[in-house]
């Protein structure tokens, strides 16, 4: 039996960035062994079903694969630390979950793949030892490389709209500037799980990789402090002379963070919408099995999500998985009072995102033995 927990990724990985910050911020003892490693291959990834990172070895051997189910994993253990217990910071906390780990994956892509001359050497060498030693290394590396610059056209990266990418998420981050001038982390004083889901974009991508992070400490050194806020196990609030604890009082949302939001809506709502009638067109024709795999993303050949946003027409690979995360949201507010409910729809209309409420697949998704799959 091991003595502490072992996660399994690689620096630049977006989605390590949020279990491994949830594991510092939570005093969680852990070691980190790259998925080039060899006991990835051996050990985890039977367990884990996908060679997907991250994936986390528990101290009595369990295997947990992708950063949602490792947060959930410790957060049901202990109470939900980082859970808000009242209504609109609780709903807004998991909507910032959904939106980080699925809405933001164009501009993270974006600054990853099409700065090469700012970006490339940096990457080359992050890529390269992420990969096992041996034989045809090199040539893995640049296989590994192009499949992820590809992944930016799925996500809707195309070349011709780069400005749009760049004008969205220039006003988000000056949003979210403006909203960590006041307090250290999205709803108060400590992290919520918004805040882990958020950092999986600003961190690994847009928050390391040479050009964003150039960007980044020029325009947003609120949002610069806020990620070396989230990899200290400490508040790392010292520029507030006087912190408070725990999550703002009365469920408030500032307004500066419902001016975040409202920017972010602009494009997560319309793909959001597009991606449903996708999945569900899909659904009609494919009809999968119950406890059949649901693939993360189905891609744009077998079901493409076209919208516009700020009058860009854009086209995306539908992601099963957002829905994945956005049926907590719709769960959490199902289960609120008819007045918690109004007060809380208020709040998502004053957003532009009272729809994704009622945004749904016409089928469930569940979690069974590492994978998603079709309830």
């Amino acid at each position: 039996m091991l003595d502490k927990y072992t996660l399994y990724g690689i620096p630049h990985s977006l989605y390590t960035g949020r279990a491994r910050s949830y594991l510092i911020k939570n005093g969680i003892p852990f070691r980190e062994l790259s998925c080039g490693h060899e006991s990835f291959k051996t050990e985890i990834v039977p367990k884990a079903k996908l060679a997907t990172i991250p994936a986390l070895l528990t101290p009595t051997g369990e295997v947990i694969r992708d950063g949602a189910a490792i947060i959930e994993y410790f957060e049901v253990r202990n109470d939900r630390p980082c859970r808000p217990k009242s209504p609109r910071q609780r709903l807004v906390s998991d909507l910032f979950d959904v939106i980080g780990a699925e809405g933001l994956l164009r501009p993270a892509m974006h600054y990853r793949w099409n700065f090469p001359n700012e970006n490339l050497d940096f990457l080359k060498y992050h890529f390269l030892n992420a990969q096992r030693l041996g034989p045809n290394r090199q040539e893995k590396t640049d296989y590994v490389m192009d499949k992820m610059r590809f992944a930016g056209r799925m996500f809707g990266v195309s070349d011709t709209n780069h400005e749009f990418v760049e004008s969205l998420y220039m006003d988000f981050l000056r949003a979210l500037d403006k909203h960590l001038a006041s307090v250290p982390y999205l709803l108060g004083w400590k992290p919520c799980i918004g805040d882990f889901g958020l950092l999986a974009p600003m961190f690994a991508h847009l928050g390391r990789d040479p050009k964003p992070l150039a960007i980044m400490q020029r325009e947003a050194i609120h949002v610069y402090r806020w990620i070396e806020r989230m990899n200290s196990p400490q508040q790392d609030a010292a520029e507030f002379f006087e912190a408070g604890e725990g999550y703002l009082s009365d469920d408030l949302i500032p307004e500066t963070l419902i001016d975040v939001l409202r920017i972010l809506a602009e494009d997560f709502v319309p793909e959001t919408r597009a991606a449903a009638n996708a999945i569900n067109g899909w659904l009609a024709d494919a009809n999968p099995p119950k406890g059949k795999r649901a693939a993360r993303y189905l891609g744009q050949n077998e079901s493409k999500a076209e919208f516009t946003a700020r009058g860009e027409q854009l086209a995306a690979g539908a992601q099963p998985y957002r829905f994945y995360l956005l049926q907590r949201v719709q769960d959490h507010f199902g289960t609120l009072s008819s007045d918690e409910q109004v007060t809380v729809k208020s709040l998502l209309k004053r957003c532009d995102l009272d729809e994704v409420l009622d945004i749904t697949l016409e089928r469930r998704l569940g979690c069974e033995g590492n994978l998603e799959i079709w309830l």
